[in-house]
């Protein structure tokens, strides 16, 4: 019986076979090396960006109907492993600013119609997360909690802490929203820094579109939130003083 080795189990060799340069030949080796570490960051971005989304629809999956004991609890590990993750996808993006902008002008040209625009993935995520103006499906799954915890939303935010696990989510929803916009920003001027206005790769307008695209989630929840302000100023003694 052969036993399963850790290249076997992680198909290593498989994984680092797929890393294939569009530099042409007579590229310099600086050139087709700067062009394997866009690539791999990238690539590496893909897979943490399906853990993340697989992570966050089991924690929709863990807060909707039928409910078992422990699925409030799972569904807050599986949003603060996302939050922490999202901070892995933003820490790829400082890594490939030491991406050489000569070199990258330079390859560039090779990735024809590719783009990151056009990934299945960041689009799923967009779904689950919902933007500035419509709630996605994380959102909807946290309301139906509430709703059969026999509670609003608005009351979790303002009673906080003695919301228990209810209030631990709201705070885990909200760091998936700005580890995700976080993200986002963070794209969006390492664009500008190695474009400028120059349109993208897959016919966009580059700078501009991924403008557009950053996005805060949950603005329902941002608006309960700040709402605590205006409750906790109410019931001041000072409220009324002159």
């Amino acid at each position: 019986m052969t036993t399963l080795t850790y290249s076997d189990y992680l198909q290593v060799e498989t994984l680092l076979s797929l890393q294939e340069t569009r530099s042409p030949d007579t590229a310099s080796q600086a050139v087709v090396l700067a062009e394997h570490f866009f690539i791999v960051t990238h690539q590496s971005c893909e897979l943490w960006l399906k853990q993340i989304t697989i992570d966050l629809d089991a924690a929709a999956k863990a807060m909707m109907p039928p409910h078992g004991p422990d699925d409030d609890e799972l569904a807050l590990e599986f949003l603060q492993r996302s939050a922490e993750l999202l901070r892995v996808l933003h820490d790829q993006l400082i890594a490939l600013e030491k991406l050489p902008l000569r070199h990258f002008a330079e390859f560039r040209p090779f990735l024809d119609g590719a783009s990151g625009a056009q990934s299945a993935q960041f689009r799923l995520l967009a779904r689950l997360l919902g933007g500035d103006r419509q709630e996605g499906r994380l959102y909807q799954a946290f309301e139906m909690l509430a709703m059969h915890r026999e509670i609003t939303v608005s009351d979790i935010c303002a009673l906080g802490p003695a919301a228990g696990v209810l209030n631990r989510i709201a705070d885990a929803l909200m760091d998936v929203a700005n580890g995700y916009w976080r993200w986002k920003m963070t794209h969006l001027a390492l664009v500008s820094k190695m474009v400028g206005n120059r349109g993208g790769t897959g016919g966009s307008s580059g700078v501009e579109y991924l403008a557009r695209r950053v996005t805060l989630p949950f603005p329902r929840l941002r608006l309960l939130r700040a709402q605590v302000h205006d409750t906790l100023l109410s019931e001041s003694p000072s409220a009324g003083s002159e």
